[in-house]
């Protein structure tokens, strides 16, 4: 059902926008609607907009159709046709713009998606419509990067284990045994798999550790600070072989799919820690159990799955090393402002007849 209006009206002259238009904002409970109006009326002057909420997180995302036009959206497309009504601009974070969006509301002209992979809207139809489609990349590199700091401290210091034992009666002397206890992060080498800007925050965070940060991603390249810094670029199988800590931020595509497989697995260094924080596309699972059950890696810090939520009975979340968490690494009030900014921004930018900074181009 459409939700209420938030009461702006458009400044004089802003843009090429008609005054009985209005955007419609279609947001969830994280990146909420309010915000986005908030942005926009401060950067672009009063304009109408029509808000809906939809229960994202509550509910979980939609996964791929059939026809593979839209993934990862919460909602149906006949509620995003229905409240989009009249508007020429669309502002949403997981909502479904499929083809049949462009088609049904052939006045939309400007779709602004505040996530860093739009893949909830079907760019190819959208260029065919000539609907401008904007996004905001990075906005939670630095949540990521710091939540995958977190999570390697939290596992490789026993944080959790020690916690989760002290709430069951029970005092872990054990964990100072000289077997229980792992290196600090100043002895150790951190391979880095995808070196966009959450894996450069990534090992700019390690540095102030000491550790030593091994980098593979053949589409990026080490700049001089980072060569100055000590941070070496290697190939996959090398940064496998030498890493104490193995984390993930590559993009999914379908050379990366399946990347880290049984054979890769084992290759890693023996009594290593593999943190997943990108996407579950990239690793196979099951070949994980296999190998953390027999012991090879010392344990997993895992923030998304091949299926979410995954089912309660899977069996990696029996695991004693295995810290699980909802997919919660981009979960900061910082990445939702930047979201909003981002969006607003280059919403400003188009009202104004500028080409936007984060356009995306249709897939080819």
């Amino acid at each position: 059902m459409p939700g209420a209006a938030v009461a702006l009206a458009i400044r004089p002259g802003a843009g090429i926008v008609s005054k009985h238009s209005h955007i419609a904002i279609i947001g969830d409970r994280f990146m909420g609607t309010r915000l986005f109006a908030q942005e926009i009326q401060r950067r672009c002057g009063e304009l109408p907009c029509r808000c809906l909420d939809l229960p994202w997180p509550d509910t979980p995302l939609m996964r791929a159709r059939s026809t593979g036009e839209v993934d990862e959206y919460c909602g149906t497309a006949a509620q995003v046709i229905a409240h989009i009504g009249a508007a020429e601009i669309l502002i949403t974070h997981l909502a479904p713009v499929p083809r049949e969006v462009f088609t049904a509301r052939p006045g939309l002209q400007f779709i602004g998606v505040a996530r860093g992979g739009a893949v909830n809207v079907d760019t190819r139809a959208a260029a065919e419509h000539g609907v401008v489609v904007v996004n905001a990349p990075g906005r939670n590199a630095s949540a990521v990067a710091e939540f995958t700091i977190g999570a390697i401290l939290a596992h490789s210091r026993n944080i959790l284990l020690g916690h989760g034992a002290l709430r069951t009666g029970t005092f872990r002397g054990d964990l100072y045994h000289s077997e229980r206890a792992n290196a600090e992060l100043s002895e150790m080498t951190v391979g880095i798999i995808g070196y966009g800007q959450v894996g450069r925050r990534v090992a700019s965070l390690l540095r102030a550790f000491g550790s030593k940060i091994l980098v593979h991603d053949p589409y990026q390249t080490l700049s001089s600070e980072d060569s100055q810094a000590g941070i070496a670029a290697c190939t996959l199988d090398e940064l496998l072989r030498r890493s104490d800590i193995l984390s993930l931020h590559q993009r999914v595509s379908a050379e990366t799919t399946g990347m880290l497989n049984r054979e890769r697995l084992l290759s890693m260094r023996p009594g290593a820690l593999l943190v997943n924080t990108a996407r579950g596309a990239l690793l196979d699972y099951d070949a994980l159990y296999e190998v953390m059950r027999g012991g090879h890696l010392r344990g997993a810090v895992l923030d998304t799955f091949p299926e979410e939520p995954p089912p309660p009975d899977w069996p990696l979340l029996r695991l004693p090393n295995v810290i699980a968490t909802p997919h919660i690494a981009g979960a900061s009030l910082t990445t939702a402002c930047i979201s909003a900014r981002l969006i607003a921004a280059d919403l400003q930018r188009w009202l104004q007849g500028l080409p936007p900074k984060n356009a995306l181009k249709p897939p080819a």
